[in-house]
């Protein structure tokens, strides 16, 4: 193996650990936040999610099918080897996942923060918001997990 495309597969393993860690993470603050049920923890909170997915998330979601690509062509497979197909497909999920939590979050952002600035209780639209929210947060976390037992194991 050369050097470039261990310096690849390095990338991709830690834009592949940047894109699940922070995930799990921000989850996990969001979730603990909400059940706070304290406006302000939650204003900060959503912020800091809204800004760590711009920071980590969406650099990682942008270089994981470049870096896996390279590694492919590198290797010879084929994008149509089943566990590679199946990767890109769960990969295409948890992105298609990603993509309204994004949204969803800088909502409950937004929300959150004009209910401080009114010293409102935070509208019945950030509850649906933060459901909608959750029940994507299930498919893509499994998707990823799938995926990455798949790049360990390539069972078939």
């Amino acid at each position: 193996m050369t050097d470039s495309f261990l310096l690849i597969k390095l990338v991709h393993i830690l834009s592949a650990t940047l894109l699940f860690g922070a995930g799990l993470g921000t989850a996990f603050f969001m979730w603990r936040c909400h059940r706070s049920n304290d406006i302000a923890a939650i204003a900060v909170v959503t912020r800091s999610v809204v800004l760590a997915d711009s920071t980590f998330i969406m650099p990682a979601i942008l270089i994981l099918p470049v870096t896996g690509y390279l590694m492919i062509e590198y290797m010879g497979y084929s994008l149509y080897t089943p566990w590679i197909f199946w990767s890109f497909g769960l990969y295409l999920l948890v992105v298609a996942c990603w993509l309204p939590v994004v949204w969803l979050q800088m909502k409950m952002r937004d929300l959150a923060a004009v209910a401080i600035e009114n010293n409102e209780a935070l509208p019945a639209t950030f509850g649906l918001y933060f459901r909608i929210w959750t029940r994507l947060g299930y498919p893509a976390f499994v998707s990823a997990l799938i995926v990455f037992a798949l790049m360990v194991f390539r069972p078939l």
